[in-house]
């Protein structure tokens, strides 16, 4: 179990996760090629994960409790590399994945120190959680060291206040935080503190691509893979379009991910079809606010005639289709 603590942080603590808006002191560097970059980027993290090891904190009932350190290893026999982990049947264990991105695909590494409970957040979902971000460098060699890839750390949130929407936040974060779930809240002290436990936490090691790219931040430089240890406590749904149907109900594949392909630098192989689009028209439906595109808003079609407030989800009418009658465009209310 976990206290969480709703103590005042800087604002600055959770601006470096949100679309890169570069301050005046951020560097500017060129644009490079995707590919090359990714090319380097993954063998940096392939070589940190092979030459650190973890420190897991096993406290339940405390804050610290699934904090985690990542160390250079110093005595192979008895430290093992995270690289260890690699498809362990027990936790921890670390995970890949591959993310198309950028005309290119990605390996996402993660390592699931507790999987959580709850449920899991889709993509666009908004998130409660505490986490600890790196960035990696090489670290140039000396006449008695070779070239190392080491971390330096630039943000850490022990009690997050707030919900951060996956949306706003870099792609890293969206892809990685569907593969866990949430922890239980068990009450509240009589000071106030919210405590949670059973939550998922993990470590996600993510190339430059997945992160700032180019863009960097004024504590970040453009180009840097990230590493961000994580527990991710308790998510809240959102409604992107504002049409009354959550973004989480309008993943239509139910896949955990809904996707806005329009965004060619992102997505330059457009798919021929996005599973997550009723009616066609480029535009998910978690972002267009008539999802059938029958000029009737979904706002509109879900709304009780005899309350004038929307239908529960699940009492949302269906049309001789099956369908619900806002994923319908024969039928109207």
């Amino acid at each position: 179990m976990n206290k969480i603590k709703y103590y005042f942080i800087l604002t600055i603590a959770t601006l470096s996760l949100f679309s890169c808006s570069k301050s005046d002191s951020a560097e500017v560097v060129p644009l490079r090629d995707y590919k090359e970059q990714y090319d380097t980027d993954i063998a940096d993290i392939e070589e940190y994960l092979k030459v650190n090891y973890i420190t897991i904190v096993d406290a339940p009932g405390k804050a610290e409790d699934q904090d985690v350190t990542i160390s250079a290893i110093t005595d192979a026999t008895t430290q093992k590399s995270i690289m260890s982990y690699l498809n362990s049947p027990t936790f921890p264990t670390l995970k890949v994945k591959d993310v198309d991105l950028h005309g290119i695909t990605y390996k996402l590494y993660y390592l699931v120190l507790r999987e959580g409970v709850g449920e899991r957040p889709i993509n666009v979902d908004g998130v409660l959680t505490s986490y600890s971000g790196q960035y990696l460098f090489r670290k140039a060699a000396t006449t008695t060291d070779p070239s190392v890839v080491t971390s330096n750390q630039f943000e850490k949130v022990v009690f997050p206040q707030s919900f951060l929407d996956l949306y706003k936040l870099i792609k890293g974060w969206g892809e990685t935080f569907p593969e866990f779930k949430v922890g239980t809240a068990a009450g509240q002290s009589g000071d106030g503190t919210t405590m949670y436990n059973d939550f998922g936490a993990g470590v996600m090691f993510l190339p430059s691509g997945l992160g700032y790219y180019a863009g960097g931040t004024a504590t970040i430089p453009g180009y840097s893979p990230l590493v961000f240890s994580f527990k991710l406590y308790a998510l809240q749904r959102l409604d992107h379009d504002g049409d009354g149907i959550y973004s989480y109900q309008e993943d239509l594949n139910g896949d955990g991910y809904v996707r806005d392909f329009r965004n060619t630098t992102e997505y330059p192989n457009q798919p021929v079809d996005n599973p997550d689009d009723t009616d066609k028209d480029g535009v998910p439906d978690f972002l267009d606010v008539d999802d059938d595109g029958d000029t009737f808003t979904t706002k509109l079609e879900i709304k009780n005639p005899d309350t004038g407030k929307p239908y529960p989800f699940d009492q949302i009418p269906k049309c001789v289709s099956g369908k619900k009658n806002y994923l319908d465009a024969s039928c109207h209310p």
